[in-house]
């Protein structure tokens, strides 16, 4: 199932106002949700624009891909940039930090075996014969 984050049409003829939700993306615009999580109305004189962060990076994190627009509605308000610097967090405690290697660590090219001192499949070892 792939869950979108994306806006639902509500509101009057002309006056749009919109439910910031959280949808199976197989479904249409203004039908089922899984969530509200947040409402925007455009055409006040302020534009009004409420989200539960919490909830968005909630579904951010399990994996709801947000629309063209609700990820600019997401970025104006902080949400998209808390997500990515949480990512790159949880990235960099997962990684075991690398030790520099010195001079007497690395693999020397000597002690390499050569390629052709294995024998093929199925060909006898060389030897006294």
């Amino acid at each position: 199932m792939s869950v979108a984050i994306r806006l639902s049409r509500v509101g009057r003829r002309k006056s749009p106002f919109y439910r910031m939700v959280v949808a199976d993306s197989r479904f249409p615009r203004d039908g089922r949700f899984i969530e509200i999580i947040g409402h925007y109305q455009p055409l006040r004189a302020q534009t009004q624009l409420q989200v539960d962060e919490e909830r968005a990076m909630h579904w951010l994190n399990v994996g709801a891909q947000p629309s063209d627009t609700c990820r600019s509605l997401l970025r104006q308000l902080g949400v998209m940039k808390k997500w990515h610097e949480r990512r790159v967090e949880a990235r960099k405690a997962r990684r075991p930090p690398q030790a520099a290697l010195s001079v007497g660590d690395a693999p020397s090219v000597v002690d390499a075996p050569l390629v052709g001192d294995a024998p093929l499949a199925g060909e006898a070892p060389k030897g006294d014969v």
